[in-house]
């Protein structure tokens, strides 16, 4: 009885400790941890950060595409859903995660059916981002890993505002057609916490729009932000870049390159892109 009453006092002290520094203490509490379906590319990139790869049961349609999603490699080891309803009634998870602009019908069809829905907005901020990465920790239940990405984000922000400190730089986000992410936009935030200014209030374009050639040739930002360098167009919307204008006033000297995959979610991978943003700025500083 004496070693019995002495051993449970040990095994609860050694669960304390497990559970302080995030150790798993069985298989079976292992398994307690919620399997999650995503329906949108965004919810797919917090996912593959965030879980445990047991925990994921599958992902978006465009979870594999590297234009759009900057974990599209690690995507790979997983099942791809229709976006439908059907295969998420088949597998049966126990949360799944969408984006407010996933379809309606189908969100909303699952809620009926009794699953666990967890829906994301956009983020407009580097505040919201972390929000969100926070809120995904708590889903899978690690938070603790939710922590340490939010402390690269901000670790990568301190770094991008020492590369821009007393430089003022305006800058215009543009892209295909002649499209400009807004200065109440998610890109607007990153470019603003690295101390640079976006010249699309100038044009008056608040959360995204087009602006003519001309238009953004008078505007005279320092730089424009691109997501791709190069002389070559696939399509007329990316020839709008390639513009004798454009070319003029903005060589590759005054194009800051930062791939879409990085900034078209808000996510863990924001850190890469201001960190990318930090190389292009001492690039173009030259």
């Amino acid at each position: 009885m004496n070693s019995r009453t002495g051993l449970l006092p040990r095994m609860m002290a050694f669960a304390v400790l497990a559970i302080s520094v995030g150790l798993r203490l069985t298989p079976a509490l292992a398994a307690e941890l919620p399997r999650i379906a995503s329906m949108n590319v965004c919810t797919d990139q917090l996912l593959l950060t965030l879980a445990d790869p047991g925990q994921i049961l599958g992902l978006s349609r465009f979870s594999r595409d590297p234009w759009q999603s900057w974990a599209a490699s690690d995507a790979r080891r997983y099942r791809i859903l229709s976006g439908g309803a059907e295969d998420i009634l088949v597998l049966k998870p126990d949360v799944v995660v969408a984006s407010l602009f996933d379809k309606r019908s189908t969100r909303e069809f699952l809620k009926e059916k009794g699953f666990h829905l967890v829906e994301f907005g956009v983020p407009r901020s580097l505040d919201e981002v972390k929000d969100q990465i926070r809120r995904m920790g708590a889903v899978v239940g690690h938070p603790d890993r939710a922590t340490a990405e939010i402390a690269r984000l901000d670790d990568a922000i301190t770094r991008a505002r020492q590369a821009a400190t007393g430089k003022h730089y305006s800058v215009l986000p543009l892209s295909r057609r002649g499209w400009v992410s807004g200065s109440d936009s998610l890109v607007s935030s990153l470019l603003s916490e690295a101390g640079l200014f976006n010249a699309a209030g100038d044009l008056g374009v608040t959360s995204g729009g087009y602006a003519s050639l001309e238009a953004i040739v008078s505007a005279r930002p320092d730089f424009i932000v691109v997501s791709e360098a190069g002389d070559h167009a696939e399509d007329e919307g990316s020839a709008f870049l390639l513009h004798p204008a454009l070319e003029r006033f903005y060589p590759p000297s005054k194009r800051i390159v930062i791939p879409e995959q990085l900034t078209v979610c808000g996510g863990v991978m924001l850190a890469d892109a201001l960190d990318v943003l930090v190389k292009e700025l001492k690039r173009v500083s030259r």
